[in-house]
Formats: structure tokens, sequence, C-alpha cells
């Protein structure tokens, strides 16, 4: 096993880790759920980025992985602004 294949398991364990404690956030309703699905993404980003080395077809799967990036981004920004909003409310 050389270098790239190591780097290539460690990310997929990692990415397994990352999805259980998404799922694990997302389940008790935590607003840190946007960033742990972006980490995951991240790590998804870096492997199809290095998929698309060899295969450039799969270059659009690397911005489908950015879009969804963004998306928990903007999830997790949101969520914020509505708990300093609820909070106000409730005061």
């Amino acid at each position: 096993m050389d270098l790239r294949d190591f780097f290539i398991v460690n990310l997929r364990c990692r990415r397994a880790a990352n999805a259980v404690e998404s799922l694990r956030m997302t389940f008790k309703r935590s607003p840190f759920y946007g960033l742990a699905y972006a980490a995951n993404d991240i790590v998804l980003i870096i492997m199809w980025i290095l998929a698309s080395i060899e295969n450039p077809a799969y270059i659009y799967t690397v911005i489908c992985f950015v879009m969804f990036f963004a998306n928990d981004i903007y999830g997790f920004i949101n969520w914020q602004k509505i708990k300093k909003r609820q909070e106000t409310f409730h005061e």
C-alpha cells in the first residue's frame, strides 16, 4: 500500500465517522449538525477531486458536493439566526 492508498483509506474512515456524528447531531437537534455535515462534505470533495484527476467526468460530482457544502453552511448560519430571534422573542 502506497501513501496515496493510505490517504484514501484514512479519508474513508473519517467520512464514515463524520456521517455517524452528523446523524447523531441531527437526531439530537443540535445547531451544529450543519458543521458536521460540512466536515463530511469536505472529505467527500477531497475524495472526488482525487477521483476526477484520473477521470475528469467526476468533476460534476465535485460541484455537487461543493453545493451541498454551501447548503450546510447556510443551514448552520440560518439556524443561529433563528435561535437568536427566538431568544429575543421569549425575553
